[in-house]
């Protein structure tokens, strides 16, 4: 028996190094599948986009989002960030925000295109109920100030189950029905099972044909192709790069490639 797991072991290191070099070999950010639909420019003189990326504390940027940014900022669209708290529960609130700052500064996202609240309603916890009217209202305030015409965020679930990812799920949800959602295209981050959410990689193959066989509603998946971005943009977190995330970086395919479907 021990052959067998050492065959199929080899087997998915090989898959593993076979599908990261078709990663790689990508020249820029990529979309599968290809679609002029997806974000197309704007009408009128603007053809990049404003896009308002909301999370839940510092660091959801690069650990889960980082293929959407590169993507984006790959094809001109201006990139801001809502940020709901400090992710003060351990009480690193400031360093963790200025950590923020160095991320995106990674990401090539100007600081004063960054927001990071530090609402007494809104602190970082799982234990802790964030108001989904009051975070509606705080999207709404950083929408007319940036003139944002598209938002991406957590979908309902949240990608890792946190409660605070949850609840800006439904404070946008609760913003987009208040408003109509009027001229406002919103984008969220599909939460992934277990296994796919580890499999690095080679969850391309799986998303990749999802996306081409989707009829319902778009769903589209944004390819990293360059991974080390991911990891030096979470590296850039300081206080939270201890040894279990940087384990996570490395094996979650987030890193590597996000799915995206409308809100």
């Amino acid at each position: 028996m021990g052959w067998i797991w050492t065959v199929f072991a080899a087997g998915a290191v090989l898959l593993w190094a076979i599908t990261l070099g078709r990663i790689l070999s990508f020249p820029a950010p990529t979309c599968v599948p290809p679609s002029p639909h997806f974000m197309p420019p704007l009408r009128g003189d603007r053809r990049s986009r404003n896009v308002l990326l909301v999370v839940a504390h510092p660091d959801d940027e690069s650990m889960f989002f980082a293929p959407t940014i590169l993507f984006l900022k790959s094809k001109g669209h201006n990139i801001h960030i809502l940020c709901m708290s400090q992710g003060n529960a351990d009480g690193l609130g400031i360093t963790r925000k200025e950590e923020l700052y160095h991320a995106c500064g990674t990401l090539k996202i100007p600081r004063e295109q960054v927001k990071v609240l530090d609402h007494p309603k809104l602190q970082d916890g799982f234990h802790e109920k964030w108001d989904h009217g009051l975070l509606a209202e705080l999207t709404m305030e950083h929408i007319q100030l940036w003139a944002i015409d598209t938002i991406v965020t957590f979908d309902s679930y949240g990608v890792s189950g946190h409660p605070n990812h949850q609840d800006v799920h439904r404070g946008i949800c609760k913003f987009l029905h208040a408003n109509g959602q009027g001229n406002i295209e919103a984008w969220e981050l599909a939460s992934l099972n277990i296994l796919r959410k580890y499999s690095g990689p080679l969850d391309i193959w799986l998303s990749s044909l999802i996306s081409f066989s989707s009829s319902k509603q778009p769903i589209y998946t944004l390819v990293n192709s360059s991974p080390s971005r991911s990891y030096e943009a979470m590296a850039a977190h300081r206080s939270q790069w201890v040894w279990f995330r940087r384990l996570f970086v490395m094996f979650s395919s987030y890193t590597y490639i996000n799915v995206l479907q409308k809100v």
